[in-house]
């Protein structure tokens, strides 16, 4: 095939509806946690078909450059469209088809990929699409907003807005609304502060198991969301429920043993992530639970001993603290963006006093690229705290709780009350200190008290009159006065 055939082939190929068009990115994600985490859903989770996890298989083998395996993965997909979906094939073969072209161009075998190609352009003529090679289908709106959901914190906007379009056509379809209420819990998850996550999920995950009652997934769910908003007796409820129904998957057993964590249950949570651990040996996310389990009995042994653990209380301790390194360091071999992780492995060596290596592994932390806001948050004010109360450098942690707020403006309470507590104190001690008068004229401007941190940004000025961000400030701060 010459070039110029080549790149009009290419072109067609871009119109296409599949996951080589939907800019799922590979820098995003680690790729062979990806692959298994699918491994792990194919085999455990309770679905009505596993369509989207093989079309989604077959992409992240391409990225790996594993093309034959991905084909195999196609291969698959197709032949549980003819089960699954027997009454209507051709519109849910669309994506897989999509993958299947673009797969052969990638491999050189240029006809296949036509041959492809051509078969979407058919069905899209006989569906009566204005598009040559694309059909608006909620099916397709609906696989597209999983994929992203698979590949993170960064897509989960566009996720949403993929499940709100797919509901658009039908907003009583069980798995329309299963998709939208995951993505509501886990932005709800992500917009803390203070501990605290929004409840916008709640609504839609009641909506989704109505409609879907045999979903222990989404009953897991619906618990921990119940028990973020203090109703934990109803919320334990459907966690029963659902290990009743299901013991042997382990994303109910996950979910079930982060509730019972919560509750300040570490020993009941304990028990069910050894037994996903039997299922899913690899999980990052269990091994990073399993730490935190460790770590909450740890913490329950300080508040017994007043924060004088002696004799036996402080070997547990000591053996507690090696527990939760091993399993947060498990967590990040699997899974090397995993930032919580990080700032918790962090937080375990300052336990356990090697500052040193507590110090390294929260600046790996916050070198990872491609993270959320709120990961970028957490980073900047757990590495803060470490500063102010290990490290005894005050002006760096400032420093820190100052990007931690701009990360994320919105979300950033917390971080700003650790910020003023400290300013306060170093100003009781010197009330001349240029960075705590700037970092309390940066919190009255934040918080829109335009007077007050002009005052506080001049008298910082004068002990520091070359800053350049106090003078920004000031301009900033004049000119919308």
């Amino acid at each position: 095939m010459s070039e110029m055939s080549k790149n009009a082939l290419k072109s067609f190929l871009l119109k296409l509806d599949c996951h080589f068009t939907w800019n799922l990115q590979k820098e995003d994600i680690v790729l062979h946690h990806t692959e298994e985490r699918i491994d792990e859903q194919l085999e455990y989770l309770t679905i009505k078909s596993k369509v989207t996890l093989y079309n989604l298989q077959a992409y992240v083998k391409h990225l790996r450059d594993q093309n034959e395996e991905a084909l195999e993965s196609l291969k698959t997909a197709e032949e549980t469209i003819q089960d699954d979906y027997a009454d209507e094939i051709e519109k849910r073969s669309l994506v897989t088809w999509g993958n299947y072209a673009w797969i052969y161009y990638h491999m050189g075998r240029f006809p296949d990929a036509q041959s492809y190609l051509d078969k979407v352009e058919a069905s899209c003529k006989r569906m009566s699409s204005p598009f040559r090679y694309k059909v608006e289908l909620p099916e397709i709106e609906c696989e597209k907003g999983w994929s992203l959901l698979k590949f993170g914190g960064r897509y989960y906007d566009r996720a949403k807005a993929c499940f709100e379009k797919a509901l658009e056509s039908d907003p009583e379809h069980p798995e329309f609304n299963t998709g939208f209420a995951i993505v509501m819990y886990r932005m709800d998850d992500f917009h803390r502060d203070g501990g605290h996550s929004k409840s916008l999920s709640l609504g839609p995950l009641r909506k989704a198991l109505n409609l879907n009652p045999e979903s222990t997934f989404v009953k897991v769910l619906l618990a921990l969301k119940l028990q973020d908003i203090g109703e934990k007796f109803e919320g334990e409820k459907y966690i029963k429920e659902a290990l009743e129904e299901l013991t042997s998957e382990p994303y109910v057993l996950r979910y079930a043993a982060k509730f019972y964590r919560r509750e300040d249950k570490p020993e009941r949570a304990l028990e069910l992530l050894k037994k996903a651990l039997t299922l899913a040996p690899t999980s990052a996310f269990l091994h990073h639970q399993m730490g935190l389990c460790y770590r909450a009995q740890m913490i329950q042994i300080k508040k017994a001993t007043r924060n004088k653990p002696r004799g036996k209380d402080k070997q547990k301790i000591e053996k507690l603290i090696r527990f939760a390194i091993f399993h947060f360091e498990t967590a990040i071999r699997e899974k090397s963006l995993f930032v919580f992780a990080h700032l918790d492995l962090a937080g375990m060596y300052s336990e356990e006093g090697q500052l040193g290596k507590a110090e390294d592994i929260f600046q790996k932390g916050l070198e990872i690229e491609h993270v959320r806001e709120e990961e970028k948050q957490q980073a900047h004010f757990k590495y803060g705290r470490f500063l102010e109360f290990h490290k005894r450098d005050g002006e760096l942690a400032m420093h820190h709780y100052i990007e931690g707020i701009k990360a994320n403006p919105k979300f950033c309470h917390v971080l700003v009350g650790a910020l003023q507590n400290l300013a306060l104190r170093r100003l009781n001690q010197n009330s001349l200190d240029a960075k705590s008068l700037g970092a309390l004229g940066f919190i009255h401007q934040l918080n829109g008290e335009k007077k007050e941190a002009i005052g506080y940004y001049e008298r910082a000025l004068k002990q520091d009159p070359n800053n350049s961000e106090y003078i920004s400030a000031l301009l900033e701060l004049g000119l919308s006065i």
